[in-house]
């Protein structure tokens, strides 16, 4: 080992608090320390290559070092790194607010709020939706649907949310009140009482990325939409991992032509480069903020618009007409499904296989999620699991060769 991987580590070690991580076994392992990427590649202090096997918690769109996502971030840098979004306005967030609302059908999604994370972009769809009620004659909508074995954050609102209950369940009974339905049949099932006062329903559209990799039947989100309609209560789909072509289109509800009152994205809205999340919602709900001072939305972030962030943000979205993005993830999707079936039909301690689009989940039997996937290292592949079930959703730029060696280095582990 390199004196400053060493160095690294022991620094990580003493003082470094990492999430989702047993503290213990950390300590006692020796992790790696990943220093440099390149397209779909990342490389530890060691010289070692990997696979971006799970883009960097689903994060890289593109890939690493993009030349047109850096430049975007160096023009940026010669202007100004930051300005407060709090009274101001700035060039990046003006152009890039224009873009997003664009991708949507004209008179539908057109505001946009800028945040920092997932987490952030669903906390404020939540105090839109209450704040809204509120200043339309609803106060009594106070409450939230959401799905069981959902996940949509970790701040206190977003984590009332959560249905999977090794992240949630110590905080419940701490955040705003949710009702927690199977589907669309329970959903129907509430007690009319339950549905007068509820504020927005709240989903994961097509695929429940944490329930390890789930995918929802098909047509349900287009029922969900009538069922909210039908109701009057909004609806809020969380795209922070959908969003920005991971399921072949750039948004996951544009697969059933549904558009939501509040949609939520963050992880790749920047390439994967920056940390930054957006909530879009109608006009309608806009308007009802407008007039007096105290109808104003008052929540915000220091780092809110960062102009570094949209910068890149613009740039992705260019890279995304360029490069044909999503084009070309097409047959790159077939091939995914192609290898996986092959690889459930084959493997021993394959039990399943789940996959939307360019994001798949293998579940597996007979050893522990963990150790395949620390396996798989020493075949060029880093991913992480969700219990018992590899995520394998590497970045879009992801070619058909990487695609066969990170299925192969899956095989290869999970056999060893």
């Amino acid at each position: 080992m390199r004196d400053d991987t060493r160095r690294w580590i022991e620094a990580d070690k003493k003082h470094c608090w990492h999430p989702f991580t047993p503290q213990d076994a950390w300590v006692a392992g020796e992790p790696l320390v990943l220093v440099r990427g390149q397209g779909a590649w990342l490389w530890d202090s060691e010289g070692r290559r990997y696979l971006d096997g799970n883009s960097s918690i689903w994060t890289n769109i593109h890939g690493h070092h993009h030349p047109a996502l850096d430049a975007a971030i160096t023009r940026q840098l010669d202007e100004v790194a930051h300005t407060s979004y709090l009274g101001f306005a700035n060039p990046r967030a003006s152009e890039l607010a224009e873009r997003l609302c664009a991708l949507f059908p004209a008179g539908t999604l057109e505001r946009v709020f800028f945040s920092d994370d997932g987490s952030t972009a669903i906390e404020c769809a939540m105090k839109m939706a209450i704040q809204y009620r509120q200043q339309t004659g609803e106060p009594e909508r106070t409450g939230f649907i959401a799905f069981d074995q959902a996940y949509h954050g970790d701040t206190m609102g977003a984590a009332s949310l959560g249905g999977v209950s090794r992240f949630h369940e110590r905080f419940r009974g701490h955040g705003v009140p949710v009702t927690f339905v199977s589907g669309m049949e329970a959903l129907r099932q509430l007690p009319a009482e339950a549905v007068r006062g509820t504020a927005a329903v709240v989903i994961e559209p097509l695929i429940q990325g944490v329930n390890e990799m789930t995918p929802w039947p098909a047509g349900m989100l287009r029922e969900l939409r009538a069922w909210c309609d039908a109701h009057g209560v909004h609806l809020i789909l969380d795209e922070v991992m959908t969003g920005f072509g991971r399921t072949g289109k750039m948004f996951a509800c544009q697969h059933e032509e549904v558009t939501p009152d509040f949609l939520c994205v963050a992880k790749g809205l920047t390439g994967g480069y920056m940390p930054m999340a957006a909530t879009f919602t109608s006009a309608a709900v806009y308007d009802a903020f407008r007039g007096a001072d105290e109808r104003a939305f008052y929540y915000g972030h220091s780092y809110t618009a960062n102009p570094l962030g949209c910068a890149v943000a613009l740039a992705s979205l260019d890279v995304f007409e360029s490069e044909k993005t999503l084009h070309h993830l097409q047959p790159k999707i077939a091939l995914m499904g192609e290898l996986l079936a092959e690889l459930e039909a084959t493997h021993p301690r394959v039990r399943a296989v789940r996959q939307c689009g360019f994001v798949a989940g293998i579940e597996v039997e007979g050893v522990t999620g963990a150790a395949v996937c620390l396996a798989a290292r020493q075949h060029g592949l880093l991913t992480r699991p969700i219990r018992n079930t590899i995520v394998l959703m590497p970045p879009l730029c992801t070619t058909e060769e990487e695609l066969r060696l990170a299925v192969h280095a899956l095989d290869l582990a999970a056999r060893e």
